[in-house]
């Protein structure tokens, strides 16, 4: 190979390969059109339909299977935003105080870009998978004795007070990103669908979805804007009950937060769109987690079921979607909760000897 083609070779695109979100949308992000891609070529995650719920609702329902992002949640999509313009920007180091996916986003994208990563997290309250991500992309995490608010108020101090990024959902950067799930959503389905349901913490992502869907309202890509439904854990129901919770717990530890730093944004998205905030239980969510796996194949960690539970519950309660296209983005891979997945399940025990009729006898075939 000669010296010249080495050198476009990490330029060089597969012909039909996704770019990742910012050169696939640079010019309709409100970030400096010069700025160079931190890219792991996220984004471009299948919508995939599920015959499960669409038989149940009598809807057209879409799953957008954010877990097939680079590092397992739809968190890649504001990181590759949120690192490119801290990096342009001279950024040498960046913080983010996470339950889990965030850190996990961050150490990737902050290793591609060669700068140092700086996790803050509640004490003993990610699971294994998503602090292992963060580790081994090489960050240095710091584990508070305090949740996930508090950590976010450290962050934000660290970089008032210290040479380093903040790349929380309050960087605005990181909504930037994140509404691509919007225009993905409606380049594939040629319009926006009437609804649009998902979990909800940080409330990042409802006000980053509504953004996007507004951003191609107004450019005539979509005659319409869906009606945005969030859900909640019970145990951390903030935007529910219009109070903080000062101590959120729920098995749901990527939404275990209770005090959204979006809280205004997504009420505003709530408003606008004439939608609603709704709880569902632990329980609710972890037997959608399964059903979700077992009747459409997509394996998702407990917060990302919640949207799931959410259209289930209001089914039981007497709401239709008849008719309608509904959209539900289910935010991250079970891979990342691999502990709370096995809890109660029933590991298979039947043990037969090398024998192919043995074997198919114990199938029932």
């Amino acid at each position: 190979m000669s010296d010249t083609s080495q050198a476009a070779a990490p330029n060089a695109q597969a012909n039909g390969q996704w770019r990742g979100v910012i050169e696939e949308y640079r010019t309709l992000l409100d970030i400096p059109q010069d700025t160079p891609a931190v890219t792991l070529r996220e984004g471009g995650t299948p919508l995939v339909h599920s015959d499960w719920l669409s038989g149940l609702t009598g809807a057209q329902v879409w799953l957008k299977v954010e877990g097939n992002n680079p590092t397992g949640s739809f968190k890649d999509r504001g990181m590759t935003t949120a690192l490119s313009v801290a990096v342009h920007e001279g950024a040498k180091a960046v913080v983010c105080a996470s339950t889990g996916n965030t850190s996990a986003s961050m150490a990737a994208y902050a290793a591609k870009a060669g700068v140092t990563p700086i996790v803050l997290v509640p004490e003993g309250k990610i699971s294994a998978g998503k602090m292992a991500q963060a580790v081994l992309h090489g960050s240095l995490v710091i584990q508070v004795r305090g949740n996930f608010d508090d950590c976010l108020r450290m962050a934000r101090e660290m970089a008032w007070s210290y040479p380093v990024a903040l790349v929380n959902s309050v960087n605005p950067a990181r909504l930037e990103g994140q509404k691509t799930a919007a225009f993905e959503i409606v380049d594939f389905l040629g319009d926006a669908p009437d609804f649009h349901l998902l979990p909800v913490g940080n409330a990042g992502n409802i006000s980053a979805y509504w953004l996007g869907y507004t951003q191609y309202a107004a450019l005539g890509r979509a005659t319409k804007r869906p009606v945005m439904r969030g859900f909640q854990a019970a145990g951390a129901a903030p935007l529910v009950t219009g109070e903080p919770f000062p101590e959120p717990e729920t098995a749901a530890t990527a939404i275990r937060i209770g005090n959204p730093a979006s809280w205004k944004l997504a009420e505003a998205a709530r408003d606008e769109s004439g939608g609603r905030f709704a709880a569902v239980s632990d329980a609710q969510i972890l037997a959608a987690q399964k059903q979700l796996a077992a009747k459409d194949g997509v394996f998702v960690e407990p917060a990302s079921a919640a949207g799931i539970a959410g259209i289930l519950a209001e089914l039981e309660a007497g709401e239709s979607y008849a008719g309608a296209t509904v959209a539900i983005t289910v935010t991250g891979h079970g891979l990342k909760d691999i502990t709370t997945a096995l809890e109660g399940l029933v590991l298979p025990e039947t043990v037969v000897d090398a024998d192919v009729d043995a074997a198919a006898r114990a199938a029932g075939l």
